[in-house]
């Protein structure tokens, strides 16, 4: 099986460079349904919570896939736009600091 990804654009964009294999893959996971999406956000979340920079990246990955599915699959909107508030809330409360500085100027 192939399957086709879509780039991430962000660093053209914004200037923004990666850090993360995130975008790939919720791309992938996009292709398997929401089940997929939920078990690769559950994932990272888990596996990264605690490197600051990876869960900004994860945020920013978490806005831009809801954006890319506006319109195209509500379900996925709904879903990626939930993820998103979650963990922008979580950030909002648990980094401190030079964290959360780094994470408002990073979003921003």
């Amino acid at each position: 099986m192939t399957i086709e990804l879509e780039n991430w654009t962000i660093e053209q964009l914004t200037g923004y460079k990666p850090i993360t294999t995130f975008y790939t893959d919720f791309s992938i996971a996009d292709k398997f349904g929401v089940e997929a999406i939920r078990d690769t956000y559950n994932l990272a979340f888990k596996g990264w919570k605690n490197k600051y920079r990876y869960i900004t990246e994860l945020v920013m990955v978490l806005n831009w896939k809801c954006w890319r599915w506006n319109d195209v699959n509500d379900e996925y909107c709904r879903l990626y736009k939930e993820l998103y508030e979650q963990l922008n809330d979580w950030c909002f409360d648990n980094l401190k600091g030079d964290e959360l500085d780094y994470f408002i100027e990073t979003t921003d």
